[in-house]
């Protein structure tokens, strides 16, 4: 597909672009779902409908200003594949969905065997409830990079020190796993898990892996080797970003309470959500039925963290028992 069919879809590129061929004035955002109502950017698995979730005004005008300039940079180079994957990921950091779902397939048709783009568009058909094109995106991925060195992923977000963390190739095993769990398939999301502990080779990643294989493992019945995966965890002053994920081991190893995994943290932030989560579903694996759908029900009442995996998988749990 070319440039100019991509600005169809991604007024701020249009207004780049237009900069420098002199266009007329952009036409508004359109959804290519025609369910969805204008503007909306995904449909819950509950039926609810998602908008783009708000922004402190300083951060909405600091990713504005980001993907202008990454749109810009597209401009004068449309050949460099990593310009057109920075433009998906400035639009997805401003809650632009399907902007970005368009962007990386764009991206894709000019670079058909740069797996960055399946790892990319993998991750966001999972942030709209698109389960499955997310396995399909993310499992041929795996494929592409099979045998091939692993790759360091730069930081659109940084963490507090910095340091990029996590490779292309975890990030399509994760993703997987997640898609696949979502979809409440544990056989399948089991050996996406192993394989992304495998490149796991931090102790953010670690932890990040061991606690959804953990789940995925309980939730097979292999409890004996869930309970393996909760030995020789990293401290947390190895941790840098992934610290909600280290606690949740750590409560489910029997380490931590839930007053000191959550530290009093309501599942409106990211971090309350997925230590909510994790609460949550630690219920459902005791049987504690009623009280983890209490807890999801909590994170429910929170929309704006609905791009969350936790929030997601909270949904998912839910739905599960409609």
């Amino acid at each position: 597909m070319t440039v100019p069919s991509m600005l169809k879809r991604t007024p701020v590129l249009l207004l780049a672009f237009c900069g420098l061929a002199g266009c007329d004035d952009a036409p508004p955002p359109e959804s290519d779902d025609p369910v969805l109502p204008a503007g909306a950017e995904a449909r819950s698995l509950l039926g609810e409908t998602f908008f783009p979730p708000p922004l402190p005004a300083n951060l909405d005008s600091t990713r504005t200003e980001d993907l202008e300039v990454a749109t810009s940079e597209l401009a004068v180079d449309p050949d460099d594949p990593e310009r057109w994957i920075w433009v998906g990921r400035r639009e997805a950091y401003l809650g632009r969905y399907r902007a970005a779902i368009a962007t990386f397939t764009d991206g894709l048709e000019r670079f058909p065997d740069d797996a960055r783009f399946l790892r990319h568009r993998g991750h966001r058909w999972i942030t709209i409830r698109e389960f499955d094109r997310a396995v399909e995106d993310l499992s041929t991925g795996t494929e592409w990079v099979r045998g091939q060195p692993d790759e360091i992923e730069p930081d659109g977000l940084p963490n507090p020190l910095g340091i990029p963390l996590s490779t292309l190739q975890f990030n399509l095993w994760y993703h997987l796993g997640l898609a696949h769990y979502l979809r409440g398939d544990w056989e399948a999301a089991r050996p996406a898990w192993e394989s992304c502990l495998d490149v796991s080779t931090n102790p953010d990643l670690q932890v990040a892996t061991r606690y959804w294989l953990y789940l995925t493992l309980r939730r097979l019945g292999e409890d004996d080797e869930a309970q393996a995966l909760l030995e020789n965890l990293p401290t947390s002053e190895e941790i840098i970003e992934n610290e909600a994920y280290h606690r949740l081991l750590l409560h489910f190893r029997g380490d931590l309470s839930e007053e000191e995994v959550t530290g009093g943290e309501e599942p409106g932030s990211l971090t309350g959500t997925t230590m909510a989560y994790g609460i949550g579903i630690g219920y459902v694996l005791e049987g504690r039925e009623d009280e983890a759908m209490a807890v999801f029900q909590r994170i429910l009442e929170a929309p704006d963290q609905w791009p969350a995996f936790g929030y997601v998988a909270a949904e998912a749990e839910v739905a599960r028992t409609l």
